[in-house]
This record gives C-alpha cells, sequence and structure tokens, in this order.
C-alpha cells in the first residue's frame, strides 16, 4: 500500500470521527477536533508525521494539510451550530470529502486513467455521503427512507463538486473542497427538492451518460466534464427535463460547432485549446447565470423568494440563448478572412475580440431562434411572443459579448467573463422584456 493510500485512510477514518456530533453533541465533536489539533501541532517528525504529511509539510515540520482540514471541518459545524445547517449535511460533507479521497487513492492502485480516478471519488464520496446524511437522520429520528431521493441528490452533487475541485486544485487544498461542498449542500437542502426514487435514478443515469458523451466526443476536458455534469443534474431536479433539453441543446450543438472546420481554425490561430475540448472555465462562463436561474426558479417555486418562478425561466431562456449565439457566432464566423470590429467597422485579423462577420451574425441569430424554439417546445407558457423576446435577448446578449470584447477584453477582462457579462446582460434582458412586453400591449 502506497504513502498516499495510506495518509487516505488515516483521514478518512478521522472523518469518521464527525458522527461524535450527532451521537454525543456539538461539545463532544468540538473536544475530538480539538485533540486532532493538538496532535497534529505536537507531531514534527517521525513515522506518524511521515503518514500524515504532503510533500509539503516537510519544509516547517508541521502537519499543515491535516491542521488545514480540520480547521475547515470546525468551521462547518460552527455553521452547523450557528446557522440552518443541519448536523446531517455537516456529517455528509465531511465524510464524503474524507471517503472521496481514499476511493481515489485506491482507484490510483490499479490505473492511472482519469475518468476512473475521479468515477472512484464519486463513487466512494457519494456512498459515504448518502450514509452520512441517513446515518446523521436515523439517530435523530428521523425518516429516512422518504427523504432517501434527496439524500442521493445531494451526495452525488457534492461528489461532483468535489471530484471537480480536486481536478483544479491541489491535494493540500481539500479545505477548500470541504466548505465549498458543505455550503452547495446547505443550499440545496435549504431549497428542499421534491423528487421519488425512480426520478433520481433516472437524473443520475442521464446525467452521467451526458457527462460521459460530452468527454468521448472530445467536446469537454474532465474538469469541462464535471461541470456540465453537476449543471445538467441540478437543472433535472431543480427544474425539470424542460430546462435540462434547453441547456444541452447548447452544451451540444456549440460543443460540435467547436470542430466545424477545425483545421481551417487552426491556420489561422483561432481554434479552441485541448483540440477544442472545453474546460470548466468556459462551461461556467457560459452557463452560470443559468444555474443561478434555475436556483433562483427552485427558491421562487419554494416561496423563499417574492418573485414569479416564470421569471427566471425566461432569464435561463435568455442566458441559454446569448451562450448559444455567441459560440456559433465566433465558431461560425471566425474562418472567414474579413471580420470587422464591432465598433468601427474596420476590418481586423480573424480571431481579433469584437470582429464580427455577416456569417457570424447570421449563424448567432439561427442560434438563438434554434434555443427559442426547443424553450417553445416544451414549455407550454411560453408562446410566439415570448419565443420572439428569447430570440431578441439571445441577439442583444451576443452583441454585448462583442462590444465587450472590442473594449474591455484583455487589458480589463478574460474570455470567461466576458462570456458571464455576455449571458447576464442576454438573462436581464429576457426578464426586462417579459415585464415590458405586457404594459406594451
Amino acid at each position: 500500500m502506497t504513502a498516499p493510500v495510506r495518509r487516505a485512510g488515516v483521514f478518512a477514518a478521522l472523518c469518521t470521527l464527525s458522527l461524535a456530533v450527532p451521537l454525543f453533541g456539538p461539545q463532544a465533536g468540538a473536544a475530538v477536533a480539538g485533540v486532532v489539533l493538538l496532535g497534529a501541532y505536537l507531531v514534527p517528525e517521525g513515522s506518524l508525521f511521515d503518514l500524515l504529511a504532503y510533500p509539503g509539510d516537510y519544509e516547517d515540520a508541521r502537519l499543515y494539510g491535516l491542521i488545514t482540514f480540520v480547521l475547515a471541518g470546525v468551521a462547518l459545524g460552527l455553521i452547523a451550530t450557528a446557522a440552518s445547517m443541519s448536523v446531517a449535511v455537516f456529517v455528509g460533507t465531511i465524510l464524503l470529502v474524507g471517503y472521496g479521497n481514499l476511493g481515489e487513492q485506491l482507484v490510483r492502485l490499479r490505473t492511472d486513467n482519469d475518468v476512473v480516478r475521479v468515477a472512484g471519488f464519486c463513487l466512494a464520496g457519494s456512498l459515504a455521503a448518502v450514509a452520512g446524511l441517513a446515518g446523521t437522520r436515523a439517530l435523530a429520528g428521523d425518516p429516512v427512507a422518504a427523504a432517501l431521493p434527496v439524500v442521493v441528490f445531494l451526495a452525488a452533487s457534492g461528489a461532483v463538486l468535489g471530484a471537480l475541485l480536486r481536478d483544479m486544485l491541489l491535494r493540500s487544498d481539500d479545505p477548500i473542497v470541504v466548505l465549498s461542498v458543505g455550503l452547495l449542500l446547505w443550499l440545496l437542502a435549504e431549497l428542499g427538492p421534491s423528487i421519488g426514487r425512480l426520478e433520481i435514478v433516472v437524473a443520475l443515469a442521464v446525467t452521467v451518460a451526458l457527462g460521459y458523451a460530452s468527454y468521448a466526443l472530445e467536446t469537454a476536458s474532465i474538469a469541462g466534464m464535471l461541470t456540465g455534469v453537476l449543471l445538467v443534474l441540478l437543472t433535472i431536479v431543480l427544474g425539470g427535463y424542460g430546462w435540462v433539453a434547453v441547456l444541452v441543446s447548447f452544451f451540444a450543438i456549440g460543443g460540435l460547432s467547436t470542430k466545424f472546420r477545425y483545421d481551417r481554425k487552426t491556420e489561422l490561430g483561432v481554434a479552441e485549446d485541448n483540440n477544442g475540448a472545453r474546460g470548466s472555465g468556459n462551461v461556467l462562463g457560459n452557463a452560470a447565470v443559468a444555474l443561478v436561474a434555475v436556483l433562483g426558479y427552485a427558491a421562487s417555486d419554494a416561496g423563499l423568494l417574492p418573485h414569479e418562478p416564470g421569471l427566471f425561466l425566461f432569464a435561463f431562456a435568455g442566458s441559454i440563448a446569448t451562450a448559444m449565439s455567441d459560440t456559433l457566432s465566433s465558431e461560425i464566423g471566425s474562418v472567414f478572412d474579413r471580420p470587422r470590429l464591432i465598433t468601427t467597422l474596420e476590418p481586423v485579423e480573424p480571431g481579433t475580440d469584437g470582429g464580427v462577420t455577416w456569417q457570424g451574425e447570421l449563424a448567432g441569430l439561427t442560434g438563438a431562434t434554434v434555443v427559442a424554439a426547443i424553450t417553445a417546445g416544451v414549455f407550454p407558457e411560453i408562446d410566439l411572443v415570448g419565443g420572439a423576446i428569447v430570440v431578441v435577448a439571445g441577439v442583444v446578449g451576443m452583441t454585448v459579448d462583442s462590444l465587450l470584447g472590442a473594449t474591455l477584453e484583455g487589458p480589463l477582462l478574460g474570455n470567461q467573463s466576458v462570456n458571464f457579462l455576455a449571458t447576464l446582460s442576454g438573462a436581464l434582458a429576457s426578464a426586462a422584456l417579459v415585464l415590458v412586453v405586457p404594459l406594451l400591449g
């Protein structure tokens, strides 16, 4: 057994001590954390130090990895004590990260395949989180069977987020993973999604299939795949299959558009890196606003926000229409040699930020129309006028993207920030038009 596996095993065992909170109360949990912190501080060398130390711990002869991990757990425990976070979420989060890491390290003994490694983290973390969430409920005397679908949803969502952060960060950054996963599960638990056993099984199957397909077709990197998986899972459960149909239309058509005349784009120097596979930053830049809209819809539907849920539906559709318009405009328009800067209409080199072509603008309009058509097809409440609003919002967002590219991108903003602001503009335009159009009528 290798040192990383042994270290992960010890960390997982320490995470199991989080069960002291539901068993004996917060004071017992604080005492356990204090003992572990004191032990970590008093062990500067030796076999125990070697067992628990990350490579960076040797420089100062201090188990900083363990110390910061425990402190992150303490911070999460304080939130659970002082706020509305449940003890079940606290325990489930700690077990998820600890046993997820152990699962990943055990997989590494067999293979170096990155997808299998991620699957090992997600599977082990999900099972541990389910045990923690369900076990804590049982200890508190709450019914478990009826809550099991929601428990599985929380566990799967947290595991995917944890795997994503682990892929992007260093192994010693597990405190960030603990806090991020804990806050996500807290938010999702507060939304109180209503989901049955069959629905969660179907949602997980669809999500995993779409995620693997995006990776196998090389339209997304591992981080991009995990980001898409998390977005799709949350959208299915909190919104519904209509919402995910709109979202997946963007991922599918937008991802395939990166392959359009890829050799030509490479010659011009405008091709996406990594053979066109989109990373997490690209996925989030284009879909973060849509995710916020889904969360807003769920919160509004649950009575946590005063706004009508339909307003968030239009914001969601407007943001996706923008993302689709901008992606198709860039990917198709970039292969033509005579783009013009949107602010001055002067000819510029292909790939210049803010450069547009009539072919790209037409492709963008087509993309917004496709999203509007799909949205109208899956949501009966969106009629012809509603579809027109989505198209207009998509074109507005695409234009904002070009204007930001010509003025602020580079010196002040990165590409992903521009994408985010553009999709935000499309979402706001869509919501605003929904509010204004009835007044005009």
